[in-house]
């Protein structure tokens, strides 16, 4: 069953044609990679599936919901509720605890305190840093806080991870161990990934590759 169906979506800044009439599916519970290079249309791509920025035509459906009908709000929901991301940057809250960053999309939806310590927990253990749960980004390498970043966007338990170069600030072991990491909790937690990479080593960790060039797509 497709978790993401993709069909006909372009985007254009003026002149430039950023993505060509793209049209693909993903299967739930699937880790895809979303291959190609700088300026093919991958961040653009990612950011019109996830809600960030709008397409100049086309539709995107995230388990069963049209993307690019909702409103403000309901993209504010979606974002909560089914689709996470995890950035090249990291984007961690510098004066919070990893276990802190982590629980931070949970106080904002109200979880009870009990309830989200120990999803905290659990996910920081899931991530191989649950003795880190006390250190801040600034005391952690850029390993651990890729992990903390991937902790806090499983937080809410959405059923689309978008991870946008989630290895590009790494080095080539440690970048490896974070996309292993990724395979492992697609399996785990049941999660749909879609990871954008150039790097052919992460790549095979993919169950299918699609490759973008010029803002258009090889996937059916």
């Amino acid at each position: 069953m497709s978790l993401l169906r993709v069909r006909g979506v372009s985007r254009r800044f003026g002149d430039v044609h950023a993505l060509r009439d793209v049209s693909f599916d993903v299967e739930a519970g699937t880790m895809v990679a979303l291959v190609g290079r700088s300026g093919s249309g991958k961040t653009t791509l990612l950011n019109v599936i996830g809600g960030l920025d709008r397409p100049s035509g086309g539709t995107v459906h995230v388990d069963g919901t049209e993307v690019t009908a909702l409103d403000e709000d309901g993209l504010s929901h979606l974002r909560r509720e089914k689709v996470s991301y995890v950035f090249q940057t990291f984007g961690l809250i510098p004066v919070l605890s990893a276990a802190e960053n982590v629980g931070a999309p949970l106080r904002l939806a109200r979880t009870p305190a009990a309830e989200r310590e120990k999803r905290v927990q659990l996910l920081l253990e899931l991530v191989g840093l649950a003795d880190h749960a006390r250190q801040r980004p600034g005391e952690m390498s850029g390993g651990q806080q890729q992990r903390v970043a991937i902790a806090r966007a499983l937080a809410a338990s959405p059923r689309l991870l978008i991870a946008d170069e989630p290895t590009g600030q790494l080095d080539a072991e440690t970048g490896l161990a974070v996309m292993a990491l990724l395979r492992g909790i697609v399996e785990s937690e049941g999660v749909t990934a879609l990871v954008s990479t150039h790097d052919p080593v992460m790549m095979a960790l993919a169950d299918r590759v699609i490759n973008i060039h010029d803002g258009q797509v090889d996937a059916p």
